[in-house]
């Protein structure tokens, strides 16, 4: 099994998700369970049907964030010595030359991203772009709008 890269902060999500689903929302469900169950004829029973469905959505989803905590290489960024470059977790300040405005990135594991947080891919034309790069550096993006020009402002490790 080949190892998927998470930050830190990524790893606690999920372990606090997997806490939450094994210990509040499995339980709930159980009970809602049994309590359709009593009413009866589960055959024409929608609160019966709807908890069933419930339970097999809290099934794959434990089943799912247990198969990514098997697989994830935590990196935690602030023990890994970069000397200023951007690597993987790091986050990035760049100066975007063609509209004069700069954004904050963090690069972090797929499962992470979220664009709208600033939180992109490791795998991303911007993430690979920007690794290996450090302040003052000029990444070129070969984004889908054409290729754009980063200037690194800052590299922190969080």
């Amino acid at each position: 099994m080949s190892r998927v890269p998470i930050t830190k902060r990524g790893e606690e999500k999920l372990r606090e998700e997997l806490r939450v689903l094994k210990s509040e929302s499995r339980p709930k469900v159980i009970a809602a369970i049994a309590e359709a169950r009593a009413h009866g004829d589960l055959r024409e029973n929608a609160e019966y049907h709807a908890a069933k469905e419930q339970q097999g959505f809290i099934e794959g989803r434990i089943a799912e964030i247990e198969s990514k905590l098997a697989a994830a290489q935590v990196i935690d960024v602030t023990a890994v010595e970069a000397n200023g470059k951007v690597i993987f977790g790091a986050t990035v300040t760049v100066f975007d030359v063609d509209n004069e405005s700069e954004t904050r990135y963090c690069i972090v594991g797929d499962d992470e991203a979220d664009a709208k947080a600033g939180r992109v891919s490791y795998n991303s034309p911007i993430a690979r772009a920007l690794i290996g790069k450090q302040e003052g550096d000029v990444a070129e993006v070969d984004a889908p709008g054409g290729l754009r020009e980063l200037e690194v402002v800052a590299v922190e490790y969080l």
